[in-house]
């Protein structure tokens, strides 16, 4: 196990690593003047090029590089090119915003999906069953700013029920917070429900067909015991799997949701800085959001080798 978990963080520093150099190389081969984003279209030419030099973005490619990646390995984000506020807090503050959208939308889908999987399995190719699977598939099809967008329509101003808007105003209480959130964690919890609901359902089907689970049913066990003594860690193997690489997509994927909630999470703010060019925010946060990636897929794996 040492030696696993040694050789993945490896990896994931050279994976990291080569993130950052193809963000960098796209940001800077893609055609713009930084300068000219920054100040406008009117701004005269000796003040973009005067901001141009402050910034660097005139330096030759091999020094910005460099000076780019010394700056990752030291958490040396800088500033960004578009406001001039340090980058770290940015981050912070969006990566936050994120990770509790992202937490409240797991915590309304993974007890309700594994339920259904569960259910499911033991009643194979039943009415239920196929009725568990169809709408998982239904779900799994959807687009999340498709339900994003039903939601706002249906739940937020026809029946006034939850806030179209996802930002709480200062000082919320927990309460109000969750109350904000929880229309687009809904948008992104019915999406999920059906992908995790039938990786769940497979691998229990696969578990259940086992020599060892017939072993146990033929010693008298009861079919409490078996699901859970004997097909549940193992049946949650892929479940687990699928379940830390979601995380990490929920950390900068739902750049759809985000923009229709009007929420300043990680996608926002990555599309925000990709819009304007402001490569150090841009870098940064393809950065931590890698790291997220990793993280996740990484205790996901050593959860699987202990199961």
């Amino acid at each position: 196990m040492r030696r696993f978990f040694l050789r993945r963080v490896f990896l994931s520093l050279i994976t990291l690593w080569l993130l950052a150099t193809i963000v960098f190389v796209i940001a800077n081969v893609l055609p713009s003047d930084v300068g000219r984003t920054i100040l406008g279209p009117f701004a005269p030419q000796e003040s973009v090029d005067a901001l141009n030099e402050q910034l660097g973005t005139n330096d030759p490619i091999l020094e910005q590089y460099v000076r780019a990646m010394t700056n990752l390995v030291t958490l040396n984000f800088g500033n960004s090119f578009q406001s001039g506020q340090p980058v770290g807090p940015l981050l912070l503050a969006a990566i936050g915003r994120s990770a509790q959208l992202a937490a409240l939308a797991l915590i309304l889908t993974i007890p309700i999906a594994i339920a259904a999987g569960l259910f499911a399995a033991r009643r194979r190719d039943k009415r239920s069953d196929r009725a568990i699977v169809l709408l998982g598939v239904t779900l799994s099809s959807i687009p999340e700013f498709v339900v994003a967008t039903f939601l706002v329509v249906v739940v937020g101003v026809q029946l006034g029920w939850l806030p179209v808007l996802a930002t709480p105003p200062p000082g919320a209480g927990t309460i109000t917070t969750l109350r904000f959130l929880l229309m687009p964690a809904l948008a992104m919890a019915v999406v999920y429900f059906g992908y995790i609901a039938r990786m769940t359902r497979a691998g229990a089907i696969e578990a259940l067909e086992s020599d060892f689970v017939r072993t146990a049913t033929m010693k008298g066990l009861k079919t409490g015991q078996v699901m859970r003594h004997h097909v549940l860690r193992n049946a949650l193997i892929p479940t687990v799997a699928v379940i830390g690489v979601q995380i990490g997509y929920l950390f900068g994927g739902i750049i759809g949701v985000e923009k229709i909630f009007n929420y300043n999470g990680m996608g926002q703010l990555m599309l925000f800085a990709a819009q304007r060019k402001d490569i150090p925010v841009l870098q940064a946060g393809a950065v931590i959001i890698g790291i997220v990636y990793m993280i996740a897929t990484l205790v996901a794996d050593l959860i699987i080798a202990w199961m």
